[in-house]
């Protein structure tokens, strides 16, 4: 992908042009090579195995893990459980981990796989507008010529009401933007678009990716991070296993690294976030989207983009501040 296009409630177009600034994933294909890759390097995949709970040691600590597979139950021992079961993990809930998230810190996203529809297939396009989706966007990810992921993600404490589900904005945008549009996929769920459990491991017990609630705050993505949090978490089991120590105590470099290298900047993204959402209602959008649209599309930032939206809000500095110090903006 080159680039990306943001459209206002009146659908007034920023566009920021960035060379391969990233990709759109075939998620199956996806996941299936990492799976392959982790056979290759000497785990065993077990396919349709489904884990229905965790069993504990004498002094506590999870030792292993109760699954059904092809009808049957088995139990597996382990050195070390990593959770990566999405949001509010039963893994992590039945080890005696809260797991759960509020609504408010919840995104709700269905999405579509479109075909014959007239897009921009080297630009994502993102979509604000109380309208379309209140308190998130709708997204429109290339994957050919005129295929595309079309989905849209709202908060869950605004899903209901009115009447209106995720899945009613995004066909009314459907219907209205791609009327030929062919749909040939769907999918839905939750994501955790917060500020991170407080707590993620245990004794014999780790949570990643989303079960650890490691999403985005802004944009719900959670490949990368999930990914971040995997290695994390892995070595710092690899380190456990090696000196014969899985307790909670030795497992904590895990979020101690997360927190220091990733996490420690989802507080400020989050007020920054919630500010916006507070303040910028669609009249604002509008307006912000006016003068970044004459703004050069190879000259665009996320920086340009801030600043725009803090000569209106300038109580957001502070948070903006803390991410600028970081080397996040």
């Amino acid at each position: 992908m080159h680039g990306a296009r943001i459209f206002s409630p009146n659908e007034t177009i920023v566009t920021i042009d960035h060379p391969n600034v990233g990709y759109v994933l075939e998620r199956k294909v996806f996941d299936l090579r990492l799976a392959e890759l982790a056979s290759n390097a000497g785990a065993e995949v077990m396919v349709k195995a489904r884990v229905t709970n965790v069993t504990f040691s004498d002094d506590g600590t999870v030792n292993g893990v109760v699954f059904r597979h092809s009808g049957r139950e088995y139990t597996c021992k382990t050195k070390v459980v990593i959770a990566a079961d999405g949001v509010e993990s039963q893994v992590g809930r039945w080890a005696g981990i809260d797991t759960t998230h509020q609504l408010r810190d919840t995104g709700v996203c269905v999405q579509y796989l479109i075909s014959n529809i007239d897009i921009v297939p080297e630009y994502y396009d993102f979509y604000f507008g109380s309208e379309v989706a209140p308190l998130g966007y709708i997204w429109v990810f290339p994957k050919g010529n005129d295929l595309a992921n079309v989905g849209v993600g709202i908060r869950g404490n605004i899903s209901g009401k009115g009447g209106k589900l995720a899945i009613d904005y995004l066909n009314e945008f459907v219907k209205r933007k791609f009327p030929e549009g062919k749909i040939l996929g769907l999918v839905g769920g939750a994501v955790p678009v917060g500020y991170g459990l407080p707590r993620i491991i245990a004794d014999g017990i780790m949570l990643i990716g989303d079960a650890a609630h490691h999403s985005d705050p802004t944009s719900g993505g959670g490949i990368a991070n999930a990914m971040y949090s995997g290695k994390f978490a892995a070595e710092a089991a690899a380190e456990g296993i090696r000196i014969g120590d899985v307790s909670e105590k030795v497992l904590n470099a895990y979020p101690k690294r997360w927190g220091s290298e990733i996490g420690k900047h989802f507080g400020h993204i989050c007020r920054i976030r919630d500010g916006i959402f507070k303040f910028a209602n669609d009249e604002m959008l509008d307006n912000y989207a006016e003068v970044l649209s004459k703004v050069p599309s190879n000259q665009m930032t996320l920086l340009k983009i801030l600043q725009t939206i803090l000569t209106q809000q300038p109580r957001l500095l502070l948070e903006l501040r803390h991410l600028i110090l970081a080397g996040w903006v």
